[in-house]
């Protein structure tokens, strides 16, 4: 069974920085792109930063130039570094990930997320 294991939020004053994690376990074919996800009190859950398996990074506007999404194949993990932290950002944070994996004969594709991890930024 597939798993995506997240850690590292916690409470963080603005201005400060934390490191997010998220490990993939279970048996897989192969992970596509991985992302992190956040989703604030009221609001819709909205995209942070993706990866794919290039290393070709995509970040949403309000994040640029503060966190940095990175990952490890040989470890299936990936890490948020999140820098400058603003009140904003506070939410939680989900690890997705697109993978695939073996159902003899064929392989299947579909979309996992972790449980969440939440960051909290005092003003």
């Amino acid at each position: 069974q597939v798993q995506l294991v997240e850690s590292g939020g916690g409470l963080v004053q603005a201005g400060g920085s934390l490191r997010l994690s998220c490990a993939v376990s279970g048996s897989i074919f192969s992970i596509n792109a991985m992302g992190w996800y956040r989703q604030a009190p009221g609001k819709q859950r909205e995209l942070v930063a993706l990866i794919a398996t290039g290393e070709r990074t995509t970040y949403a506007d309000s994040v640029k130039g503060r966190f940095t999404i990175s990952r490890d194949n040989a470890k299936n993990t990936i890490w948020l570094q999140m820098n400058s932290l603003k009140h904003e950002d506070t939410a939680v944070y989900f690890c997705n990930a697109l993978i695939t994996t073996r159902k003899v004969p064929r392989l299947e594709v579909n979309n996992y997320w972790g449980q969440g991890t939440q960051v909290a930024v005092s003003s």
